[in-house]
């Protein structure tokens, strides 16, 4: 393992050097290997308290613990067990005047002096502390273990309970109404005098421990019939929010994984994820409760604009499900993303999503009348973004800043305590991971304004929103700001160099690079390059951007057979600057080209980073779409780059394995061949989380999962198919793999295979694994392509 730290525009010289070189063979060995011999990347990285040092993790070569080294000048060494003990920590909570921070480490609580260094330990538990803040009063630090809330004095050195959330009935509460207790208690005085004696004994205790601060204080009870989702305490400790769901109220069916090779030589079951319903998930209440008197108080829905209005109750109609009555379901998920309380505790703001994921609503609770006061409200007649939610209060504790698509495209929003709305960054790109700095005027966040795939760190301010790129290096993943603001840390990559890490700037400028951890016989290798080529839509889009893997130079005359990359997880973003998450099937391309081939790589519609009508074009429709993208990427590779048209296999794992199938089952005629690995291939089977958004719900909209499932098509197959899986896969059900290769049997298919791996799960770790499943599908295209 070997650290450097050339300057940057060093390091890029010698990228481009390489690129103009002639490639370097790859075996198909080397490319499925463990991939330690290319050099372990940067998994995370963070600053120390004196912003003059850092800290990130590294797999350890030939074993899975990971490691942590310190960077501290111009070398990196490995944090030693004795170190341990006064290690920083990533996404530190700082105090008003940042001075100070609190680190959550191994589930316990410290604090910081960030001008001192010195380290606090605040609790140390089996149960691990989270949601960490600073009290109003700024001499407290607040904290949650399990359900309870706890509040830690810097002066006293102790941790008092704040709150303690109970999901039984309150024990004191007055019995339900019966007409034998009360008969009893008129006519039999001893039971009367005794009912009274333990009614004035419980009340005088009750009063005593609320007299009495060195008491904890008494539980709040929020029945037996509820479950505690999340809970938020308000930094002046007077309020919390509390997000419940009916107990025992999701009904749905959990199926059994069979797992056959197994280290007690019997075969063995684990339990499934749900699969999408309309029975699921559960919708969520939200209560406020004053801490002092521990009122309780369910907050109504009913001032959020259209929560009364069913998007899908024309569908409902028509397929004769009984309508909605009163709001629809919503749901807060998750503290960190759901509650946002200002400094002060004065203000809160809550995020509701819509169950149908119409609607996504901001919400301010006025604290004294218990009551929500909308603030924003995003619809969609496809689905609302899971990502770009973000939203918090500024220092003045009455501006609010969130991040909308209603621009059609992710961007970061002010709105002052007036009412008022302006937007900070516009345009047709989209911003992500955004972070303050302490006085709140600059916001950072992670931008792609030059091209989809080419991300920068940008940074604005609240006076004129003007937009700064603050590097230039194409391919940053994430960065952090340092403790005192001065710096960014930011992780990067490029095509062939994993995520490394260096500090810049907070204003801008020339990084310098704190890492290299490749190996040298990885960097000695020359690899080709992928051009990243807009290839023009015949449906009206816009161009669907796509890497392209071919020699440098193409023989003339000849037609080279084509092979079509299809990433996974649909919404996710493939052809860019960065190190792919494909990086084995990058040298698997390097080798195809090698042994005579094109290969191109395509961000097809739905793919993340080009805005709401890309991210939506899927809706009821899955498949469709993006086959119509690979068609055009197809026919621009025949006119453009001497593709063999009568040649053409695709492939990909997950989405990628869906869309394979897609490809060989509804356009037969112009795919030849394609490996369809781990694919969903009946939708009704996977989750509710990801695929209710796209196409509604199987009972709902039966139409919608019948054009977009390759089961539905399977007759339609022609060409050659492999079929690999996962026989563990606890994502995409190997069920799905089965199920379709029943179908295939009973259609009497031939030219297709299934290839079961019994110890993979969605993603294969295994290099026996990758290696037997890539040498398939190599073989399967050198039979048939050629």
């Amino acid at each position: 393992m070997r650290f450097v730290l050339p300057l940057l525009a060093t390091a890029i010289a010698a990228h481009a050097a390489a690129v103009n070189a002639a490639p370097t063979p790859i075996t198909l060995d080397q490319a499925m290997a463990n991939p330690d011999w290319i050099g372990n990347p940067v998994e995370s990285a963070w600053w120390g308290w004196d912003s003059r040092q850092v800290y990130f993790k590294q797999k350890r070569n030939a074993s899975a613990p990971r490691d942590t080294y310190q960077i501290a000048g111009s070398a990196a060494k490995l944090v030693e067990e004795k170190q341990l003990a006064n290690l920083d920590s990533a996404d530190p909570v700082y105090n008003r005047e940042r001075t100070r921070a609190v680190l959550l480490r191994n589930g316990d609580l410290f604090e910081r002096d960030l001008k001192t260094g010195a380290l606090t330990q605040i609790v140390r538990g089996t149960t691990a502390a989270s949601d960490a803040q600073y009290a109003a009063d700024g001499n407290h630090v607040q904290f949650r273990v399990g359900s309870d809330w706890f509040s830690w004095s810097r002066s006293e050195r102790l941790v008092s309970p704040v709150a303690l959330l109970r999901t039984a009935k309150d024990p004191d509460a007055a019995p339900d109404a019966d007409f034998r207790r009360d008969m009893q208690l008129r006519l039999i005085t001893t039971l009367a005098q005794l009912k009274k004696d333990k009614d004035d004994t419980r009340d005088q205790r009750n009063t005593d421990r609320a007299a009495d601060a060195t008491r904890a204080p008494l539980p709040i009870y929020l029945g037996d019939k509820v479950t505690i989702e999340t809970s938020s305490l308000s930094p002046d400790g007077r309020y919390m929010l509390v997000v419940t769901a009916a107990k025992d109220g999701d009904k749905r069916r959990i199926g059994k994984l069979p797992k056959y090779v197994t280290e007690s030589g019997y075969e063995e079951t684990d339990e499934e994820r749900k699969r999408v319903s309309e029975a699921g998930p559960l919708a969520h209440q939200l209560k406020l409760i004053e801490v002092a008197t521990r009122k309780v108080t369910e907050l109504s829905l009913d001032d959020l604009p259209g929560i009364k209005e069913d998007p899908l109750a024309a569908m409902r109609v028509a397929q004769k499900l009984d309508p909605i009555k009163g709001n629809r379901a919503v749901r807060f998920e998750g503290r960190e993303d759901s509650i946002r309380w200002s400094a002060n505790g004065a203000r809160v703001a809550v995020l509701a999503q819509a169950i149908d994921n119409k609607d996504r609503w901001i919400a301010a609770v006025d604290l004294g009348a218990a009551r929500l006061q909308p603030l924003h409200r995003l619809s969609d007649a496809a689905w609302v973004n899971n990502r770009g939610n973000d939203f918090g209060w500024q220092p003045d504790n009455s501006t609010l800043w969130y991040e909308s698509e209603e621009s059609g495209y992710a961007h970061l929003y002010l709105r002052t305590a007036d009412g008022k709305a302006r937007a900070l960054t516009s345009g047709k790109w989209e911003e992500s991971n955004v972070t303050w700095s302490g006085d709140g005027q600059t916001a950072y966040f992670m931008c792609n304004p030059k091209l989809p795939g080419t991300y920068e760190v940008c940074s604005t301010n609240t006076k004129d929103g003007a937009l700064k790129e603050l590097t230039s290096l194409g391919g940053v993943e994430s960065f952090a700001l340092s403790p005192d603001g001065r710096k960014l840390l930011v992780r990067y990559s490029t095509a062939y160099m994993p995520t490394q890490i260096g500090t810049v700037s907070s204003s801008g400028g020339a990084v310098t690079q704190l890492t290299d951890t490749r190996t040298a016989d990885y960097k000695a290798r020359e690899w080709i390059e992928p051009q990243i080529v807009p290839v023009p839509s015949t449906h009206g889009a816009d161009p669907v951007w796509a890497k392209l893997y071919r020699p440098a130079t193409l023989e003339a005359g000849k037609k080279y057979p084509v092979v079509m990359f299809v990433h996974g997880a649909g919404y996710l973003q493939n052809v860019t600057k960065r190190y792919p998450v494909y990086f084995r099937e990058q040298m698997f391309h390097n080798l195809l080209v090698q042994k005579g081939y094109i290969v191109i790589d395509m961000d097809y519609r739905a793919s993340l980073g080009y805005g709401r009508n890309w991210r939506t074009a899927i809706y009821r429709q899955m498949g469709h779409p993006e086959l119509e993208d690979y068609v055009d990427g197809l026919n621009w590779m025949v006119a453009n780059q001497q593709g063999d048209v009568k040649n053409v296999g695709i492939y990909g794992g997950s989405y990628g394995g869906f869309m394979t199938f897609m490809a060989l089952l509804r356009a037969p005629d112009q795919f030849k061949s394609g490996a369809a690995l781990r694919p969903v291939t009946d939708w009704t089977t996977y989750n509710h989380e990801y695929t209710a958004n796209i196409l509604n719900t199987p009972e709902l909209d039966p139409e919608a999962y019948k054009v977009s499932s390759p089961i539905e098509y399977a007759d339609k197959l022609k060409g050659n198919l492999l079929i690999a899986h996962g026989m563990i896969d606890d994502n995409v059900f190997f069920q799905d793999s089965v199920r379709m290769a029943q179908r295939f049997i009973e259609l009497k298919k031939a030219n297709w295979e299934l290839a079961p791996y019994p110890l993979e799960r969605h993603g294969f770790v295994h290099p026996e694994s990758w290696y037997d499943e890539y040498r398939r599908i190599y073989e399967l295209f050198e039979r048939t392509l050629k």
